[in-house]
């Protein structure tokens, strides 16, 4: 079966099961700012798990410190079933907990004064939800590599990451920094993120592995991969110095990960360009190697695309360019600028993630092989692209929009970079956002303003258009006794981008909007840019 019909069923099925859904409390629980969230901000998480693959337990606790923002009494943590909270302590006395669903209201003793900063320990223990459809439909997954032994990873990017460890499981508060202390049994290794500050050796033939994030980061970020691994590693010497870049792979597959790696640096180079120094030099860069396709896990990309160029080896552009890179590498690595730092507050706004880091693929082409190649990428995705709903999603209820994000996305992005009609402009405004935004949580609009600003063209019919409507703009044109006449039709009211036509080659700019309107082009040939996404019917 086809890549492509594979992909599209898989976007599909999700697209069916989100547009079906009713939202319910739960719903609002999970996706809101609730009141049991807001008097608390998150500063340091200090998770300490045993994971036992024979059994696909986990156990442990999480130490939750905060900083009190408004006195209150009551709050709220995330933790799905069937994993279980078995105590809540605080200044060593038992707390009662009050569940509803997956959403545990602690209930606090001693006053919570505010600016004070405090801490509650969470224990909990049970099987964690086993990984559906990873990474789309997550959770855990429990798999063995080729010589029998476990090879285990988890991927929870929309599920949250409440599936498998207890937190403030919304993305409007990104935890300061983190430790992930992981036991696993001695001949495996647990990889997460940030650095590796010590492996403990235990009699009972385990080992724990302690990882340090000194960076914000996202609760879906956060990873354990486990595994029989081996490392290799180099270093780059990027815009901020020396970058540790390091991989972790099956033993069986280094000689092909050596090869194959070396797109990781290509993509670091040439994000760098476009999108500013890599956002987290402290914790390093890692590529880890999973049993599932792959995930943007901060400091720790996961890597399952089996070592092909392309998407599992094929081009979803249809343009040939897709085969000149390992898509897993290219996509994954550059969410660490959009969505690892800039996140999204809300699951409405995914396309913040996904759009920006769909166009970075052409952008990597851009740097490497021109502009034309990125173009013909870009423009080739356009086929991916439903228009069934629009990219941007309903508010407070954890829910994100069309899966469009991704190539309708990128396309957006690169019509921008036309209107903008100066390359270093807008490379000027991609490196701007990861400034501005720097380690930061933001919603669609502070995105949209920012680029507006800084192009200094009104931009918002253009966003409504393409990320709150569903209908792509026509753009109908004739050629009547040396005229050329055009207008939009479905477009949302007052929109009327301008864009570019060739007059025998000629680019010349028209700026169209529901009335019909004239260009003397003599008896010219007329051909319109296909670099901007619209649709075009020409009326005889």
């Amino acid at each position: 079966m086809n890549i492509q019909y594979i992909l599209f069923a898989i976007l599909l099925s999700i697209h069916i099961a989100s547009a079906q859904k009713q939202f319910t409390r739960q719903d609002t629980l999970r996706g809101s700012i609730t009141p049991e969230r807001a008097w608390w901000d998150v500063t340091f998480y200090d998770l300490n798990i045993k994971v036992n693959p024979d059994q696909k337990t986990i156990s442990g606790y999480n130490i939750v410190h905060y900083t009190v923002l408004e006195e209150y009494n009551v709050m709220q943590i995330d933790l799905q079933p069937p994993l279980k909270i078995k105590k809540v302590i605080q200044e060593g006395k038992k707390l009662e907990v009050e569940s509803d669903g997956n959403a545990h209201f602690i209930k606090l003793i001693s006053p919570q004064t505010k600016n004070s900063v405090r801490a509650i320990e969470i224990y909990y223990e049970g099987k964690p939800r086993e990984a559906v459809r990873a990474p789309w439909d997550g959770g855990i997954s429990w798999s063995r590599d080729n010589n029998g032994k476990h090879f285990i990873a988890s991927s929870c990017q929309g599920i949250g990451a409440s599936i498998w460890w207890p937190n403030k499981d919304h993305m409007y508060d990104e935890v300061d920094s983190l430790k992930i202390s992981v036991n696993v049994p001695e001949e495996l290794m647990n990889i997460s993120n940030g650095r590796l500050q010590k492996v403990e050796k235990h009699n009972n033939k385990t080992k724990t592995y302690h990882w340090f994030v000194s960076n914000p980061i996202n609760n879906y970020g956060v990873n354990i991969n486990i595994g029989d691994y081996v490392h290799f590693k180099e270093e780059y010497e990027g815009e901020k110095g020396t970058l540790d870049m390091e991989y972790y792979v099956l033993r069986d597959n280094l000689q092909k990960a050596k090869k194959q790696f070396k797109d990781a640096p290509k993509m670091m180079k040439a994000f760098e360009h476009w999108f500013g120094p890599y956002p987290f030099y402290e914790d390093s860069f890692k590529l880890v190697e999973v049993p599932y396709l792959g995930m943007e896990h901060q400091s720790s990309v996961t890597y399952g695309n089996q070592y092909h160029n392309g998407y599992l080896g094929s081009d979803l552009s249809g343009s040939g360019w897709g085969l000149k890179f390992d898509f897993i590498i290219i996509h994954e690595s550059g969410h660490e600028w959009f969505a690892n730092n800039i996140t999204y507050k809300d699951a409405a706004d995914m396309w913040v993630h996904e759009g920006f880091t769909a166009y970075s693929e052409s952008l990597f082409l851009d740097y490497y092989y021109g502009e034309q190649a990125a173009s013909e990428y870009v423009i080739g995705t356009r086929k991916q692209i439903q228009n069934d709903r629009p990219i941007i999603g309903p508010y407070n209820v954890n829910q994100e929009g069309s899966s469009d994000m991704y190539f309708k996305g990128s396309n957006i992005l690169h019509t921008l970079r036309q209107l903008i009609e100066d390359d270093e402009k807008w490379r000027a405004i991609l490196r701007g956002l990861n400034t501005e935004f720097y380690h930061q949580t933001v919603t669609t609009k502070q995105i949209e303003d920012f680029i507006s600003k800084k192009a200094k063209i009104d931009l918002t019919q253009f966003f409504d258009q393409y990320l709150r409507d569903t209908r792509i703009p026509i753009l109908e044109y004739r050629i009547k006794k040396g005229k050329l006449e055009y207008r939009y039709t479905d477009i949302i009211p007052k929109f009327d981008m301008p864009i570019r036509v060739f007059v025998d080659k000629t680019p010349i700019w028209i700026q169209p909007n529901t009335n019909w309107q004239t260009k003397q082009i003599n008896d010219n040939a007329v051909t319109i840019d296909s670099n901007f996404y619209i649709k075009t019917k020409q009326i005889k």
